[in-house]
């Protein structure tokens, strides 16, 4: 098992390049309940970074700490983005300098279209993919974009709230549980669309239950237990430890 490293927000997991998003020691609370606990890891850019553990280990309060949401409550560390001081910032601010998240629940609008969707999420700069690149890579919105959002199938709503996202000029994309409730060959078709995007540039953090998926799909992988980092090291390393995923992901 890779040993939890030093943590310096100038360096690179991966490379001696500077980390482009590096989480750096950070405590998060719901109350007085200690969530996150000392967290550290650093992600270069246009990776894809899988965050595993059991249900409870603090895989969404993560995100949702990165992502500024305010709760839960950030009371210690730094999290920065490309030079941005994430750790200072609001939800509306860290949105601004480039973090998009993705929710479990989708969050598609209800009595708007796929494109009133999209096109409220370009309202205030800054805009990200225009629409005919979104149906470009999404071809079944662009088939679907005067249907009401809510009443496609859970895969076609998972694809419209990442290519919400993907309407803002983005740096990285966080998503949670993106494959619940999908069946196989959607989440083929979504894992295939991540891998896109990854080529253009965005670097993704991928939350999932499915973590034989989300390793399949990622280049590295930390493991969380308790809200602590267990592992940190590449989702290859991870696929070939069968002790290791027994212990920490029950597979």
């Amino acid at each position: 098992m890779t040993a939890k490293p030093a943590f310096d927000p100038n360096a690179s997991h991966a490379s001696h390049a500077p980390a482009f998003l590096s989480v750096w020691n950070i405590e998060a609370y719901y109350g007085e309940s200690y969530i996150v606990q000392d967290v550290s890891f650093n992600i270069h850019e246009g990776e894809i970074l899988a965050l595993l553990g059991r249900n409870g280990a603090g895989k969404t309060s993560t995100l949702r700490t990165i992502a500024r949401l305010g709760n839960p409550q950030l009371r210690r560390g730094e999290i920065w983005l490309d030079h941005a001081p994430l750790h200072k910032m609001k939800a509306h601010q860290a949105a601004a300098a480039g973090i998009a998240l993705v929710p479990e629940d989708r969050r598609i609008i209800p009595g708007l279209t796929v494109e009133e969707n999209l096109q409220l999420a370009q309202i205030a700069p800054p805009v990200g993919w225009s629409l005919d690149r979104i149906y470009d890579l999404f071809p079944r919105l662009g088939e679907r974009r005067k249907q009401e959002g809510v009443t496609m199938s859970g895969g076609e709503q998972q694809m419209l709230a990442i290519a919400r996202a993907l309407a803002r000029d983005i740096k990285v994309l966080l998503l949670d549980e993106p494959y619940e409730g999908l069946a196989p060959v959607i989440v083929q078709e979504i894992a295939k669309t991540l891998a896109i995007i990854r080529d253009q540039g965005i670097t993704t953090v991928i939350v999932e239950q499915n973590a034989v998926a989300a390793l399949k799909l990622a280049d590295r992988a930390i493991i969380l237990d308790i809200g602590t980092v267990v592992f940190d090291g590449s989702a290859q390393e991870v696929l070939e430890n069968e002790q290791l995923r027994a212990q920490y992901l029950a597979i």
